[in-house]
């Protein structure tokens, strides 16, 4: 790549405002996943902020424009630890959360998913036809603000920075109105059947369109799928199962509590299929990081490129060996006292043994997620509930027959601490290939951006404690109290925190979760014969994450995949779908940027409508009225697109 040997990239001004802004979106992410159950993807606007403030300073460049996004983008995913840490409160294990206990959970298991993902570059990101949307959707920001004024790109780089602009500002607008209560953040309705009963719930997100026109047809249509499954067949059918004399009142529940456990059948089952289809092309990633390292010794021949270095397998091993002595120390600690006192030391070696072997599984299903869907939309929270049910599965057939029955509940505590570390490794996996996939589209060294995103690990662990402490006083997760009536809902952590229960209750429903196994295979058998018809792949994990994930979630990406589609029939030209491609990200990053904004008065007031100026009586008004408006924005946002795109073609 042109850009490569010519700019700075690993310098100590990239790191220190990468970790500056890892700061700041952990806070925002941490806050919003607790209200709303998912996280934003901090590249983007990490990208966007770092172009500005770098640029000011004099030491604009993309590779470290590139460094700093890669810092920052640590909060996008470790920030989703708040998935499950918080099932320790929830199950009255811990009053509070120690700091460093929860600072060490996050930091060693995100150390471990840098290191587990790095054998899968190769395999994932240079060796596969992945989309990666974020990845790539961050390199066109990055190349739009780090235009080197050549003639040849000069007016593209115009009118692609016009569309990222266009995009923000559209989505940034739409947000604030949401936050002043003017307009609707979705539109819902539950309602009867029949006997029966399901919903419509819309999310009226810019961003989530954006990532629908990123991640294209074959992931839309497989959401799609998996919408009609959960919302069309599974709801209605469990909602007349109960035979309620109100089935609306009970369907949002059916769903919340039956059906997502469809979807996590699916998503389990779909999981360990592309694991074992992913075993080859690991094994070569393996291989090809040995000899990466040997050629930067300058052994067997001339060196590789820069933008072909991974971090040298030695230094990983290390780092991965010297990371058991955390691990087997946090566990030791966490059963030191308590029923499980006397089992201290066995319990802490297998949980390691558990936390070392899951978390090689879960990096290299989350790395493939995310090159598939993207960092923001792959269901980190399915790969919790197969991380508790295994842990919890492990601890009922070989701890529970040897210790007393008063161990029960620091069993359930203890599934939920170990799993706490696999998923913050799920986490950095899921984002440390997404940002390779952007340094290697932008020129960047792989073993740089690692280093890089290391550093983003400690800056974020040592930030979530602090942030969950100051929210859990102030509103406490799940249940309302007398102390807390309106309860941040944390549904991931209510969710896996009743599983962990239910399994070593030994009063879990797992016909739900073999129906939603069943259906993953026969999605397989689909998906697989549709490849060889060479027709439109319908991929079953995207099925799963429609299943699973609430559709104010899911069916935005739905209509922005369907949307982006037509709009790229419509405009053939490279160019012009490339101005699509930056409208998009500008989508995301207006959104992500009003909210890594919105925190500020969030975390200062404590409020979680800050701007509001209307009461809940305008609501119906918002509501339509905010659905016109997000439709006009929209058609503003595409034909601007189109008319940008129409000036260099």
């Amino acid at each position: 790549m042109a850009h490569a040997g010519q700019d700075k990239e690993l310098t100590l001004g990239a790191l220190v405002l990468g970790s500056a802004l890892t700061l700041i979106f952990t806070a925002a992410n941490v806050f919003l996943g607790l209200k709303v159950g998912l996280t934003f993807s901090t590249s983007i606007p990490a990208a966007v902020i770092s172009m500005v403030a770098l640029k000011a300073l004099g030491q604009s460049g993309i590779l470290q424009n590139n460094i700093v996004q890669t810092v920052a983008s640590a909060a996008g995913t470790l920030s989703s630890i708040i998935f499950v840490m918080p099932g320790l409160i929830m199950v009255g294990w811990w009053a509070d959360f120690p700091f460093w206990q929860s600072a060490l959970i996050c930091a060693t298991g995100g150390l471990l998913g840098v290191m587990f993902s790095i054998p899968l570059r190769r395999a994932l990101v240079t060796g596969s036809d992945l989309p990666f949307p974020e990845g790539c959707a961050a390199a066109e920001v990055l190349r739009v603000g780090s235009d080197d004024g050549s003639p040849a790109g000069a007016e593209e780089s115009k009118a692609g920075l016009f569309a990222l602009l266009t995009g923000s500002a559209v989505s940034a607008l739409y947000a604030l109105l949401t936050a002043m209560r003017l307009a609707a953040a979705d539109a819902a309705v539950w309602f009867r059947v029949g006997p029966s009963a399901t919903g419509i719930d819309y999310g009226l997100s810019f961003a989530l369109m954006g990532v629908g026109h990123l991640v294209g047809l074959s992931v839309g249509a497989a959401m799609l799928l998996g919408l009609f499954v959960g919302f069309g067949a599974a709801t209605p059918i469990l909602v007349w199962l109960h035979h309620a004399p109100d089935p609306a009142a009970i369907a949002e529940a059916t769903w919340a509590h039956e059906v997502r456990f469809i979807g996590a059948g699916v998503i389990g089952v779909a999981a360990l299929w592309t694991l074992g289809r992913l075993v080859l092309p690991i094994a070569r990633g393996l291989r090809d990081a040995a000899a990466s390292s040997k050629a930067r010794r300058g052994v067997g021949g001339a060196a590789l490129p820069v933008e072909e270095r991974d971090m040298p397998v030695p230094i990983v091993g290390a780092i991965t060996a010297a990371l058991l002595i955390p691990t087997i120390g946090l566990l030791l600690h966490f059963t030191g006292t308590g029923p499980l006192a006397a089992w201290s030391w066995p319990l802490a070696i297998g949980g390691t043994l558990y936390i070392y072997v899951a978390t090689v599984i879960v990096a290299s299903v989350c790395g493939y997620m995310a090159g598939l869907i993207g960092a923001s939309n792959s269901p980190l929270s399915g790969v919790g509930i197969l991380a508790i049910l295994g842990a919890a599965i492990l601890l009922a057939m070989v701890v529970e027959p040897f210790v007393p029955a008063s161990a029960s509940s620091q069993m359930v505590a203890l599934a939920l601490f170990a799993t706490s570390i696999i998923f913050c490794a799920a986490a950095i996996a899921n984002d440390n290939l997404q940002d390779l996939k952007t340094g290697q589209l932008v020129g960047a060294t792989p073993w740089k951006q690692q280093v890089a995103l290391m550093v983003g690990v400690v800056a974020g662990a040592i930030t979530i404690p602090l942030v969950l402490n100051l929210l859990a006083k102030a509103y406490g997760f799940g249940d309302a109290t007398a102390a807390h009536p309106t309860p941040l809902p944390a549904p991931q952590a209510v969710l896996i925190s009743a599983l962990a229960k239910g399994v070593l209750a030994h009063d879990l429903d797992w016909s739900l979760i073999g129906i939603g196994a069943a259906l993953g295979f026969a999605l397989i058998a689909l998906d697989g014969m549709l490849g060889r018809m060479g027709k439109l792949r319908l991929p079953p994990l995207g099925v799963g994450i429609g299943i699973y994930l609430p559709m104010s979630a899911t069916l935005p990406v739905v209509i922005g995949a369907f949307l982006g589609h037509w709009w790229e029939k419509r405009n053939p030209s490279p160019a012009t779908q490339r101005i699509g491609v930056l409208m998009a990200s500008g989508l995301i990053v207006g959104e992500s940027l009003f909210g890594v904004a919105l925190a500020v008065p969030i975390s200062i007031t404590l409020n979680p409508a800050p701007l509001a100026i209307v009461g809940n009586g305008f609501a119906t008004i918002a509501t339509v009225g905010g659905s016109i408006l997000f439709a006009a924005l929209l058609w503003f946002a595409y034909v601007r697109a189109s008319r940008l795109g129409s000036r260099i073609s």
